[in-house]
């Protein structure tokens, strides 16, 4: 059974990424997170984009188990976005267009003690070129969710 985030990036047009892209940030490529479970999705109005929050194994676990203030260690969440698009046939929904950039943040207190306990990292494009402008890019976005372990997400409720 395919993934919400592989369906997604075939109603995208997606292409698999050959070979392995640098590290950004000092972090190396989450190599995998194509399979990871989708923890929630969200749409941003403000700049018209639709995203899936993918989850490792352990962050997962904590989305399902409700533990995720803190998030613990070795939590690993993927945001994967795309340019929201009107669906070709079905004029009342909103569908992958193109694909912007995908962002993970890594759990991990005390190596990344001088980042609020997470790594921060993005990879642009299909060809998914490192972001280079600095990990304080993100932290200040998520400076309005500090309370919250620095994580906007809310996990989808699920049966």
């Amino acid at each position: 059974m395919k993934t919400l985030c592989t369906t997604l990036l075939l109603l995208a047009g997606g292409v698999a990424v050959a070979g392995t892209p640098g590290p950004s940030h000092g972090i190396a490529y989450p190599e995998g997170w194509q399979n990871w479970a989708t923890i929630a999705v969200s749409h941003r109005t403000d700049n018209n984009t639709l995203r899936t929050i993918l989850g490792n194994n352990i962050a997962v676990k904590a989305a399902r188990e409700g533990k995720t203030n803190p998030w613990p260690d070795g939590a690993i969440l993927g945001k994967v976005v795309w340019k929201d698009a009107q669906h070709e046939t079905w004029q009342a929904a909103q569908a992958p267009g193109k694909f912007v950039h995908a962002e993970f943040m890594f759990k991990d207190a005390t190596k990344y003690k001088n980042t609020h306990g997470w790594g921060w990292a993005r990879w642009v494009g299909l060809e998914q070129t490192p972001f280079e402008k600095g990990a304080q890019v993100c932290i200040s976005c998520h400076t309005p969710v500090k309370n919250n372990d620095w994580v906007f997400t809310h996990p989808a409720s699920l049966p």
